[in-house]
């Protein structure tokens, strides 16, 4: 069997604080786009192993697709069949795009489809949340909002036809090390999830200087796709080392004077993104960063 695992971006990515269990409130507005991974299932061999077409990620228990099956089984109340999981990476590794939850998500909705859908959409998203906590969205897929750990999610209508340039420049950023620096620091800006949403519903909602999740969402039930980009935001970016700012605010600016309507870091980074309603002026960014970035994609939304 064969499946693909869709990417998500973060059209804003909000921290409201630090939980007693250690994890942190989040509310974000997440879309996934048609950059995938490509997974293969078949029955083999003993317990559950996973190969990729990258040396160096994990083939055992830690990779989320192998705890994902694991987590499945254990869950339908049944041994673990022998099962080989192969991946033929797209996403880009410690991208903030969910690669590796895309690719657990894959595997719980093939799973499911094989043993007769015994799980709800629903029901398999909150299996999910055993994994990681994206995988639920990942599960889901589309446009949401997702609050709490990001398990909490509600549908919203989807973004409007667009291109998206997403960009990975070649440095890793540590998301533990930026949640210590959001506990540290008080952030600039915070997106305002409440007024996105108004502003979706009403396209004349006033630009404010600060992020609007809530007006971003309100232009998604308007299908006003330049409200919701001039909305997005991400708080990751107000603390992100200078030097790897920098370089993440020069892809931003590319997409931009290539004629995008707006452009955001996704996750924890560095991918940068910019949506586009013109094909010709995608591929303009798409060219323009490829001569210094290898992990340039044009993609849509799904």
């Amino acid at each position: 069997m064969e499946i693909q695992a869709f990417a998500k971006l973060n059209l804003t990515l909000d921290i409201l604080g630090k939980r007693e269990d250690g994890y942190h409130d989040l509310r974000m507005v997440m879309q996934s786009i048609t950059l995938g991974d490509t997974l293969t299932l078949e029955p083999g061999g003993e317990g559950v192993r996973v190969q990729t077409d990258l040396y160096f990620l994990p083939t055992g228990p830690k990779n989320l697709a192998a705890a994902a099956a694991l987590r499945f089984y254990e869950t339908l109340g049944r041994p673990v069949p022998g099962l080989e999981i192969s991946i033929r990476k797209r996403i880009p590794v410690c991208a903030g795009m969910a690669g590796g939850s895309s690719d657990a998500a894959a595997v719980l909705r093939a799973l499911n489809q094989r043993s007769g859908d015994p799980f709800s959409p629903k029901e398999l998203a909150r299996l999910g949340e055993r994994v990681g906590s994206d995988v639920p969205y990942c599960v889901l897929g589309g446009t949401a909002l997702a609050e709490g750990r990001g398990e909490v999610l509600t549908p919203l209508p989807p973004l409007p036809r667009c291109w998206v340039v997403a960009c990975k420049p070649d440095f890793p950023i540590s998301t533990p090390a930026l949640f210590a620096q959001i506990d540290r620091v008080r952030l600039r800006r915070h997106p305002d999830t409440k007024g996105a949403m108004d502003a979706l519903a009403a396209d004349r909602v006033k630009l404010r200087r600060r992020p609007d999740t809530a007006g971003l969402v309100a232009a998604l039930e308007a299908g006003d796709l330049g409200g919701v980009a001039r909305r997005m935001y991400n708080v990751f970016e107000d603390v992100l080392p200078a030097r790897l700012y920098t370089r993440v605010a020069e892809i931003k600016n590319i997409l931009i004077q290539c004629g995008a309507l707006g452009a955001n870091m996704s996750g924890s980074g560095p991918t940068a993104f910019g949506l586009f309603d013109r094909l010709e002026a995608a591929q303009e960014a798409r060219s323009c960063l490829t001569q210094r970035y290898r992990d340039t994609f044009l993609c849509e939304t799904v």
